[in-house]
């Protein structure tokens, strides 16, 4: 059975929005643009020959009335922190399904927080629908699956998996990513880890080298990612660290209006992304998947579109649910050419 009521996509005038919006009306889903600004709502809605909504998510009565008549919320709209929790309880009041783009760990426990009222509202709440929760809760629990009681993950990510020829020049984050990150520091410990089940902040970010396949192993650091929670939902590993590639720092404490918009289409296709997951399990084996994704703004914009589609179609689990609870460890494959590697 299909819900015959529209996805509203709060945000779709930003940049990873608009490219959202853009391959959900590509792909035949029934859609609401929305968003803060009036006049661009407007016109993005005539150019995509949709309906438009423009409302405030510091509004109660005003958010409530603007999700009228949806059956889901993808929200596209950073820094998250601001908007994602308004969001969840407009749609917990409203018996909406509720979808975020996010990589804010804060936004992760916020949602989770709100599992039982979404199974109590009998709605979906699933945080982090792109690069790189998609990808990487899929990897951790093909990883999981591959030892006994499964007790400690690490994750590694890599942004960008391309020659440095390729890599010269691209820039790789839209203003509204930098945005984000900007608007978090000093809302979060920068140094997370998962220990015996329980969140522990650490003095200073871990150091590990991780080899993704292109040459040998890479320096990373441990990030407070929202895999800390996800990837426990999905695998139940106790102790869990993630761990993000070196090199690639986002451009912080620029002036917003000197950077692009986000990347060009000819940067978005260039290199690829990867994600390495290791499970050891209680009797010490080890084993390790590797997912290869396209990049992030790309892959983003089809996973988001592709779960969306799902829920959309009646598929969905209430409460606060990760990809691979929701959709299982394939659910990567579906996305593109991404593919995944048992090593």
């Amino acid at each position: 059975m299909t819900d015959r009521r529209p996805l509203l996509i709060y945000g779709a005038t930003g940049y990873t929005g608009r490219l959202i919006a853009e391959h959900a009306r590509r792909s035949g889903l029934d859609l609401i643009v929305a968003g803060r600004n009036h006049r661009k709502v407007d016109t993005l809605a005539k150019e995509l020959e949709v309906e438009g909504r423009a409302f405030p998510v510091d509004d109660p009565v005003l958010l409530r009335e603007g999700l009228s008549g949806v059956a889901a919320v993808l929200n596209v709209a950073g820094p998250f922190r601001l908007t994602a929790g308004p969001l969840m309880d407009a749609c917990l009041a409203r018996g909406v399904h509720y979808l975020d783009t996010t990589a804010e760990y804060g936004v992760f426990e916020a949602a989770r927080l709100r599992d039982t009222a979404a199974r109590d509202a009998g709605i979906m709440i699933m945080s982090g629908t792109g690069w790189d929760v998609v990808p990487s809760d899929c990897a951790a629990a093909r990883a999981a699956s591959r030892v006994t009681g499964p007790v400690r993950l690490r994750i590694a990510l890599k942004l960008l998996s391309a020659t440095p020829q390729e890599a010269a020049g691209l820039n790789l984050f839209s203003r509204g990513s930098v945005a984000s990150a900007t608007a978090g520091l000093g809302h979060e410990v920068g140094a997370l880890i998962r220990a015996d089940g329980r969140i522990v902040a650490l003095p200073a970010p871990r150091s590990a080298s991780f080899d993704f396949g292109d040459g040998g192993p890479e320096a990373c650091l441990s990030a407070p990612m929202g895999d800390l929670i996800t990837s426990h939902v999905s695998t139940g590993a106790p102790s869990i660290e993630v761990y993000v590639q070196s090199g690639l720092p986002l451009p912080l404490g620029l002036d917003l209006d000197s950077l692009p918009e986000g990347p060009a289409p000819a940067e978005r296709e260039v290199g690829r992304s990867k994600i390495l997951a290791e499970a050891t399990g209680r009797d010490g084996t080890v084993a390790r998947t590797l997912v290869d994704t396209p990049t992030g703004y790309r892959f983003t914009q089809l996973s988001a579109v592709e779960i969306a589609r799902r829920v959309l179609a009646d598929d969905h689990t209430p409460g606060f649910q990760s990809p691979v609870s929701a959709y299982g460890p394939e659910l990567v494959l579906a996305i593109a050419d991404s593919h995944g590697t048992d090593l």
